[in-house]
């Protein structure tokens, strides 16, 4: 491979890697403080939050792959420094292209788990908001207080963080494989 081709595709292997890692790091952030949040407002308050369990799972299932998928985008920076670095110590295509594949199949499983976290997530809301009696006033309810809370907005908010460095980290990926694989064009 040309060495100047070579210096490119490590050139944006590391800042590509740079972006996706504070991307992700910053939303990581805002969802573990949102769903810390979540805990600790339900912790001090009486009413049950109808159904949130299953989804609020699977978001900190995703929120743990997008640890992984945060770290590997880290790596994507250690692998353009080595790309760009010793000719004997450089991976090869081969090696670059499976480890690029194994962050796409981690960003996958996360979106996944985040979409599943959404759809449990959301269909508990509807089914509340459902319960919701048209022109409630909070006065004389016989039902319970069935009104969606931002508590429990706040949990949509953190799965939808997830999702969105998923498909930050996603994209980036596929990126990466297309600039790794041979020119197409003539």
């Amino acid at each position: 491979m040309d060495k100047v081709v070579l210096q490119q595709i490590a050139t944006q292997f590391r800042l590509l890697g740079w972006g996706a890692f504070w991307v992700q790091v910053t939303l990581a952030v805002v969802t573990f403080g949102v769903l810390m949040f979540n805990n600790l407002g339900r912790a001090l308050t009486r009413d049950r939050i109808i159904g949130l369990g299953p989804g609020l799972s699977l978001t900190s299932l995703a929120l743990v792959v997008l640890a992984y998928t945060t770290y590997h985008a880290f790596r994507y920076v250690k692998l353009g420094q080595r790309l760009n670095g010793d000719p004997l110590r450089r991976p090869g295509r081969v090696e670059t292209r499976n480890f690029v594949v194994r962050g796409i199949w981690a960003n996958v499983a996360g979106l996944l788990l985040s979409v599943m976290g959404y759809q449990a997530l959301a269909g508990s809301l509807t089914f509340q908001a459902s319960m919701q009696q048209p022109g409630f006033t909070g006065l004389n309810n016989t039902m319970g207080n069935n009104a969606i809370t931002s508590l429990e907005m706040f949990s949509m908010l953190s799965n939808t963080q997830v999702l969105t460095g998923h498909v930050v980290s996603l994209l980036v990926s596929l990126w990466l494989l297309r600039i790794l694989s041979p020119s197409t064009s003539s």
